[in-house]
Order: C-alpha cells, then structure tokens, then sequence
C-alpha cells in the first residue's frame, strides 16, 4: 500500500485547477447503462472510484474507449461482489438496469467504513414502481416487466436513493416523483446529463425537494452526446482549507462556488481571508487570527459531512476551541485518534468533537481510515513540524484526483512512496 512523505510546516503559492467531481462521474458513468447509442463522458477524473466503475460497466458488457461508453454489448445484468465490494456508488447500476432491461442482480455495495448507510430507501424506493426484489445471500435480485411511475417519499433525502430512482423513472411508465429528494449539485448534474441524452424526457425540480420525471418509452434511443461533469465541490473545499492552514497565498480555480457557499461562510466566519468570485477562490493570508466554529453537518446545501473531517483539521491550529458534530454517518470520527497521535486535543461525546485548538502539530505515523479522513490528514500534516508518514492513501484515491502533484505544483514538500514487490509478500 502506498503511502506519503510530507515535510512540514508548508507554506503555498501559486494556482491550482479544480478536477471534475467524483460524485457527478459515478452516477453520470451509471446512467450509461440506460443510453443504447453510444455516448462521450468528458474531463472524467483520474480515481480509483472511477476505474472500478468503468470495469463494472465492462463486466456488463459494455465497450469503454478513453471517453467513449458503448452498452450495445451488454449481455448480463449480474453486478458481482469482487467489484461491488470495492465502492459504495456501484449500487448506482441498480435503477438503470432495471429501468432498461427488467432485471439485474446486484451485490450489497462496500466502500468507507464510515457508518451503515443502508439500502433500503433504494430498495423501497423500486418496489414502490413495481419492482420485484428479493435480498438474499448478499445480493438485491430485482425483476420488473416495466416500472411504474410512483410518489415515493424518501424518509431521509438520501442522495444515492434520489439518484437510483432519478434513473429508473427514466423508462418507467408514466409520472414519477420523488418528494423529499436529496439537493445535492451532482444531482442536478445526473439529471442534466439524462435531459442532454433523452429529448423526449421532462424532468422538473432539478435541486429542489421535489424532483418531477416523466418516463419515456422503453424503445427511446438516446442523442449521441458529450458530456462534462461539474467541478468537484469537496475537493475546492479542501484545497482552500489547505490555504487557510498554511497562512497562504493560493488561486483555487475552475471551481463553482455557489456549490460551496456553507463551506466559504464557514471559512469567513472564522475570519478566513478570501476573495470568492464565480470560478474562483483566492485564499489571501490572514488579516487577523482565525476564530473558532461551531458547526453540524447537515444534508445539502447546509454544511457537508465531507468536509468534516478538513474542517476537524483546521480547527486543531485555530487558538480557540472548536465544536463539529457529525448528523449524517454515526462513524465518521475515526480520523481523531490519528489527529490526536499528532499532538492535537480532540474530546469526543457521541456524535460531537470538542477542539481545543493550538496546540502544535507533530510529525508522527498515521493512517488513512477512509476518503475524507485521508484529506484532514494530509492538511494536519502540512502544518506540523517535521515529515509525516501517512498510510494507505487508497483511501484518498478514491476521490482525489493526483491531489500530490497540485499540492507538490503549489509548493508542498510531498512524496508518494510505492509499495515494493517484496514488502508485499
């Protein structure tokens, strides 16, 4: 497993550009399996999320030349574990699947060990349109002539459940709608990739509680479009936490800060200074001392359980005491035993983090636990004194795309070290 080298305390300059969003390529990729003519994904990132996806999709069948996703050759609708395991979002092909060909067995998905999340808003989501689905040895088998446009109130706005059903209303028969749908900017992208690809198709409500579809028919062919998926939000949120850390002067660019206004509120609460344009975010060094925060995740567009973690990062160099509380996964506070292994003063009670910020970050061993808590790491090591080793970076990715070389081009002291043939023996 790989790991980095990173010399600290850093100090940044220069420009970044942002990556497209993990979280807009993995269902975009999914809502593939539903397009007959073959289609373009462009600008896709370079993830270990993405490949997985890509080699599911080609377990299918389905032809993927650099850009170009081909599912003319689908000859099975099976979703295997060995894949599945690997990635949360592989439960994407579910909806899609069923929406276009009426079945598909699909293996109960892995990714982070951040909490449960389970898949039963997915799951009754579907048989709410008519689906037949039974769970058994680890595996949604589900079977349906022609969904059924349905209401399906989501008993919390999970943003891979609006997804699914987003997708498998796509053929289904008549109107249907998702109340209490999850918000997020990436599925406002999915839907506008799937009115890009389906003229026929009436979606309303794109970003709203209430998203509207109106199903076409199971014959439609699809445009032979291009697509562009959105510039990722979690990671422009982390590169100008970076910023801020390092007391810097840095360009974030190719962003969409309207898709990070909790984040950038949160920052200039604190007495972070920034200059926030359209597509841009220029962190400045601080005019006065940062502050401490008080904040909750909560679900889109309120402050994102995925920049939790950065901000527990932020919060251990600020002279000040600092609360997070995580509302979202009941496990995502796993990256404050190694914060706290680097000198920070992190106290947990439940579900909230008490920081008792400025204390001064060392160099020590610690390890990845999951994406986010890969990133929080990485920022902690950046201001502490002397080099960090930080373990398993698969982790980060997962969701980062070549996230040493933009911090290395601002000017950090970062070093991936592979893995030897022997150490893996």
């Amino acid at each position: 497993m790989d790991s980095f080298k990173i010399q600290g305390p850093a100090r940044l300059e220069g420009s970044v550009k942002v990556s497209k969003a993990k979280n807009s390529s993995l269902p975009i990729i999914a809502a593939s399996l539903l397009c007959k003519n073959p289609i373009a994904i462009s600008n896709l990132p370079k993830l270990r999320d993405v490949k997985t996806i890509k080699e599911l999709l080609m377990s299918f069948g389905v032809k993927i030349d650099g850009d170009y996703i081909d599912t003319s050759g689908i000859n099975n609708t099976y979703a295997a574990y060995d894949l599945v395991r690997k990635m949360r979002a592989s439960i994407l092909v579910l909806g899609p699947l069923l929406s276009r060909y009426g079945e598909a067995r699909v293996s109960l998905p892995g990714g982070c060990a951040i909490g449960t999340r389970p898949v039963d808003l997915h799951i009754l989501g579907l048989k709410k349109m008519g689906a037949e689905i039974i769970v058994e040895s680890g595996y949604i088998n589900a079977k349906a002539t022609r969904l059924q446009g349905a209401e399906i109130n989501l008993a919390f706005p999970s943003v891979g459940a609006t997804e699914n059903l987003l997708m498998a209303a796509v053929f289904a028969e008549g109107e249907t709608i998702i109340q209490n749908a999850a918000r997020e900017p990436e599925i406002e992208d999915l839907g506008n990739f799937l009115l890009a690809a389906f003229k026929n198709l009436k979606i309303t409500g794109l970003g709203s509680e209430k998203i509207t579809i109106q199903g076409i028919d199971q014959s439609s062919d699809n445009e032979q479009i291009s697509y562009t998926p959105i510039a990722d939000r979690i990671e422009a949120s982390t590169l100008i936490i970076a910023g801020v850390m390092t007391n810097s002067n840095i360009v974030i660019e190719d962003l969409e800060s309207g898709h990070i206004r909790s984040v950038l509120n949160a920052l200039k609460m604190s007495h972070a200074n920034l200059k926030v344009y359209d597509n841009t975010v220029e962190v400045l060094p601080r005019n006065k001392e940062l502050s401490g925060f008080n904040l909750r995740t909560m679900p889109y567009p309120y402050f994102p359980t995925d920049v939790q973690a950065q901000f527990m990062a932020l919060a251990t160099m600020i002279n000040d005491t600092s609360i997070l509380s995580e509302e979202i996964f009941e496990n995502r506070f796993m990256h404050v035993a190694e914060l706290n292994r680097m000198g920070a003063d992190i106290r947990l009670n439940d579900q909230t983090a008490v920081i008792v910020g400025g204390k001064k970050l060392k160099a020590a061993p610690v390890m990845c636990t999951d994406l986010r808590a890969s990133a929080a790491l990485v920022l902690a090591s950046m201001v502490a004194e002397g080099e960090t080793s930080i373990h398993r970076v698969y982790h980060l990715d997962r969701g980062y795309d070549c996230f040493e070389d933009k911090l290395s081009g601002l000017g950090c002291s970062i070093k991936r070290v592979r893995q030897s043939a022997e150490a893996r023996l």
